[in-house]
């Protein structure tokens, strides 16, 4: 089988190249994003080989500059000339009665149940001043009840004694199972130029903000044939559609109105990936246990905020949340004045984490057959980080050399579409053979049919 960095630290077949002053925090945030990376590469060389006959692993290479450069990959984007829009103005931290709260409103349903909760208008210091009378549980409680996001600035020592803290020390980084017997899964002979170990999959995405995309986005690169659904009723934002939509094609679809084309596309999908809250999909039937049922040989892949499990597994919540919750927030800046990582590390090195899971698991499939499923959460991803983010990456100092990170020019490419001519970082994960860039650029959100190619 292929190895795994999470798993071992002692093996060949991966390279890096390693560059001081790249994405800088008090935490470990460069080791992070560097064996997230890594461990996609090496699983992305493993299918390869896989698939093309390869007797050996193709070399993984891992730059610190690449990686650097992806994970701030919705600040380098420019369309048009034009800079992104990241966050929204009622998207930040602000001072409570006894503390700081942080919100998230980019979208426009979140940002009038924020409002809602709180009683004002849609004016930043209005919401300054109803926040400034009370308690930051009061508020997050409150705006959660309201169906918005606000979670109370937390220390280390305070998220690990709460009990959804608790349930993530129980589950591993990446969870991982077989759902039935399925037949081992036979892979079309892989003779391209470049490798791209997904080449004729299907993957059906049904993800949003952030992680989810990039994990199918990295798929896409890989040769995956990715189609995002999307319900007509919420529009993504533009801008973070265009960074994440690099190789993929996008379509809407009402689960509620239109079970018969989802059925259509699942019976031919090698891959589901799911991003929202914890049984949201459950009651249209996208469990991963009622997806295997209907499609045998699947490969589930799950990711949440919270995790699947605890007293949170139903709230909804991003990255900023997350680094605010479990005391990241506390550590990059203080209980004064809260901080945050160099880049939405949490969503970026979960995202490629998953990515690597789904390419292991198809691995796996062909050996042992069996559906599969993979889930990660954010918060899991953040307690690793907060724990030292060990792995094969942190041991690999000067194995290509060492260098100085100067800044993402030279992981920059630009090309034109159909939202206009696009800057974009190119994807970090590198194999021998393997491709350099997507084959397609972004489209515009939900201008694709609903049916594979």
């Amino acid at each position: 089988m292929i190895p795994s960095i999470l798993h071992s630290a002692v093996m060949t077949g991966i390279k890096f190249v390693v560059r001081e002053g790249a994405l800088q925090g008090r935490l470990p945030v460069q080791k992070l994003a560097r064996n997230c990376v890594a461990e996609c590469a090496l699983a992305a060389a493993g299918l390869a080989a896989r698939r093309a006959g390869l007797a050996e692993l193709p070399v993984a290479r891992v730059d610190d500059g690449a990686v650097a450069t992806a994970f701030l990959s919705e600040r380098h984007l420019l369309i048009n000339g034009r800079a992104p829009v990241n966050f929204a103005p009622l998207s930040r931290f602000w001072q409570t009665a006894d503390g700081w709260v942080r919100t998230h409103a980019n979208y426009p349903h979140h940002r009038a149940r924020l409002l809602d909760a709180l009683g004002v208008p849609e004016d930043a210091a209005a919401v300054k001043a109803a926040l400034a009378e009370r308690s930051a549980l009061d508020v997050e409680e409150a705006v959660y009840a309201a169906g918005g996001l606000a979670v109370a600035l937390r220390t280390p020592e305070e998220w690990a004694a709460h009990p959804q803290a608790a349930d993530l020390a129980k589950r591993p980084l990446v969870e991982q199972g077989r759902l039935d017997t399925a037949r081992v899964r036979t892979f079309a002979p892989l003779d391209t130029s470049p490798l791209l170990p997904a080449a004729g999959l299907r993957v059906l995405d049904l993800t949003r903000v952030l992680a989810g995309p990039v994990a199918t986005r990295t798929l896409a690169l890989l040769g995956a044939d990715v189609l995002r659904l999307d319900a007509p009723r919420l529009p993504e934002l533009p801008d973070q559609h265009a960074d994440t939509g690099l190789g993929k094609r996008s379509a809407t679809l009402d689960l509620a109105t239109d079970r018969q084309t989802f059925e259509e596309l699942l019976a031919a999908a090698d891959v589901v990936v799911t991003g929202y809250r914890p049984g949201a999909l459950d009651r249209f039937g996208l469990s991963a246990e009622a997806l295997a049922e209907r499609r045998p040989g699947v490969v589930v892949a799950q990711l949440s905020a919270w995790g699947a499990y605890g007293p949170w597994c139903e709230r909804r919540g991003f990255d900023s949340l997350v680094q605010a919750a479990t005391g990241i927030a506390v550590l990059e800046g203080s209980a004064e004045r809260p901080g945050a990582l160099p880049a939405q590390a949490l969503d970026h090195g979960t995202g490629y984490l998953l990515a690597a899971a789904v390419l292991r698991a198809l691995t796996e499939q062909s050996y042992e057959g069996g559906s599969r499923f993979v889930r990660l959460a954010l918060a899991r991803t953040a307690r690793w980080l907060t724990d030292g983010a060990d792995g094969r990456g942190d041991m690999a100092a000067g194995d290509l050399g060492s260098d100085s990170y100067d800044g993402p020019e030279p992981w920059l490419s630009e090309t034109d579409s159909a939202l206009g001519r696009l800057r974009y970082a190119l994807s970090p994960v590198s194999f021998e053979g393997g491709p350099a860039d997507w084959g397609r650029p972004p489209v515009p959100w939900g201008t694709d049919a609903a049916r594979w190619c």
